[in-house]
């Protein structure tokens, strides 16, 4: 068996053994180019783009860690209306990590109400189903015949509701949003232990969300953008994301960021035609799991329909 293997494997069955109240504070899955897939934390993004925006994202997270967390995200939303106050949106999240898997689809509806010449205002609601799968035979016991890893949890469901606040102008942005607000007991295994008082628990955590970013036009030719975004989650740390992106003649993307106490990043984009942008982004550890990994990867493509092209002046950067 591999050293890393090994690795996450007495990681969680460390854990396992514990039987304290709460084990799991269920996290969302990361992101690092947040920027292009906010619709997958805040409803109220829907329609935001102006036009048809259909996303796919993939993202393999500590490369070569058996068990690493793995996410696919897909996502289409549009303004509906000829005010182009509502819009509508629908996001299906994969997310893969040792024996467990995670679905997640929802449904978001936003409404928009314009502040100024160029503020805009958005209100975003989501609804949807949360799916789990824990497939224990993936995993190896210390003591056979452990009571919690005799049966296996087949697309477990429960309910998500979500809501969000988005504002922007052409050249500044901020939301806050709570993707699930529901704290979702997905279960609990302590009748099925030998110990009375032992509590086996996996709970959904609400997940809090805080994104900013602004465009400063340094020459015809050069934009920047610094953005950030803070995620807050009880049981877990603190999730703190800067980002530094640079557009070049209005095609190619260059940025770096930092995942405050856990990763350094880099991220390059290319506007291929004006509805079609691919973007990557790799991602180094700066804590101790970097020795086990070689990093994560994460892959966008995203197509954009718009009824009024020419009104396009150069590509929103967010």
């Amino acid at each position: 068996m591999k050293k890393s293997y090994n690795a996450i494997l007495v990681l969680f069955l460390a854990v396992l053994s514990l039987h304290t109240s709460e084990m799991f504070a269920q996290q969302d899955a990361q992101y690092t180019q947040y920027m292009y897939n906010t619709l997958s934390i805040n409803p109220a993004y829907a329609g935001s783009r102006g036009g048809l925006s259909i996303l796919g994202l993939h993202r393999s997270q500590w490369v070569g860690l058996d068990g690493g967390p793995r996410t696919q995200t897909f996502s289409l939303h549009s303004p509906i209306g000829e005010s182009k106050r509502v819009g509508l949106g629908l996001n299906v999240v994969n997310d893969e990590i040792f024996i467990t898997n995670e679905t997640y689809i929802d449904g978001s509806f936003s409404y928009t109400i314009p502040t100024s010449d160029t503020g805009k205002l958005a209100f975003g609601i989501s609804a949807g189903v949360h799916l789990l799968d824990v497939n224990y035979s993936e995993a190896s016991a210390f003591n056979g015949g452990d009571p919690l890893l005799s049966s296996n949890i087949d697309n477990r469901f429960s309910p998500q509701v979500g809501v969000g606040l988005f504002y922007h102008t052409d050249k500044f942005y901020a939301g806050l949003s709570v993707p699930n607000l529901l704290e979702t007991e997905h279960f609990d295994d302590s009748q099925n232990t030998n110990n009375p008082n032992a509590t086996f628990l996996a709970r959904e955590r609400v997940n809090y969300y805080l994104t900013s970013g602004y465009v400063f036009d340094i020459t015809p030719d050069f934009k920047f953008k610094p953005a950030g975004l803070v995620k807050l989650v009880a049981g877990a740390p603190l999730q703190v994301d800067l980002t530094a992106n640079a557009l070049l003649y209005d095609r190619l993307t260059l940025g770096l960021a930092y995942r405050w106490s856990a990763a350094l990043s880099a991220l390059v984009g290319f506007q291929v035609t004006d509805g079609l942008m691919i973007g990557l982004a790799y991602d180094r550890e700066t804590t101790d799991l970097q020795q086990y990994n070689d990093g994560s990867y994460e892959i966008f493509l995203r197509y954009e329909i718009f009824k009024n092209p020419k009104r396009l002046i150069s590509p929103r950067f967010f």
